[in-house]
């Protein structure tokens, strides 16, 4: 089996049910979900703890989920594929768990103090953005399930969450964004 067929050499590509450009903004928008699970992955690849590394499993899971109803144009789209409000539900109550055992820092925190934490505050950054999209093209009409706007506006959460567990469980306490008067990092004060 070959990894590639040429069908994609003139710039056109196969929504489920439409054939349109590589530039249309609903495959846009399937390439930055598929940047986000990376992104996560590689945040599951770092994780030192193994609570973490579960999570993100179900997590790229559910991604996997949301961009399957997105590949389908909606006169296509089976009941089936449509991404549910239950999985927001999972989402809310693993940070509610995550935020008890590890509560949040007073203030904004510097990323960088583990390699996991750090690479969770990318994967973090990156569903931001991809929120961003969906949102741009929920007011376009071509994202329409509202929960896939609910669950990547708490994935958010959980990630950051997530990332101070796995300072936590690394030693370390996040650095914060704000200079403390006579502290400076570079002179050891």
């Amino acid at each position: 089996m070959r990894l590639f067929t040429g069908k994609g050499d003139t710039g056109m590509t196969d929504l489920l049910g439409a054939r349109v450009s590589k530039d249309d903004a609903r495959i846009d928008l399937l390439g930055s979900f598929d940047e986000a699970t990376s992104t996560i992955g590689l945040a599951r690849a770092q994780a030192t703890a193994e609570r973490t590394g579960a999570l993100l499993v179900i997590v790229q899971r559910d991604l996997y989920q949301i961009m399957a109803e997105l590949a389908y144009t909606d006169n296509l789209r089976p009941a089936s594929q449509q991404f549910r409000g239950e999985r927001v539900d999972w989402l809310e109550n693993e940070t509610d768990t995550l935020t008890t055992d590890v509560p949040l820092p007073p203030h904004f925190v510097l990323p960088g103090d583990s390699v996991a934490g750090a690479a969770l505050d990318v994967a973090r950054t990156v569903v931001r953005r991809v929120e961003r999209e969906a949102v741009a093209l929920h007011h376009q009409g071509q994202v329409t399930n509202p929960e896939i706007l609910r669950y990547l506006n708490r994935l958010s959460s959980l990630l950051f969450i997530a990332a101070r567990f796995e300072d936590r469980e690394a030693g370390v306490t996040p650095m914060p964004a704000k200079e403390e008067k006579g502290k400076h990092p570079s002179r050891g004060a």
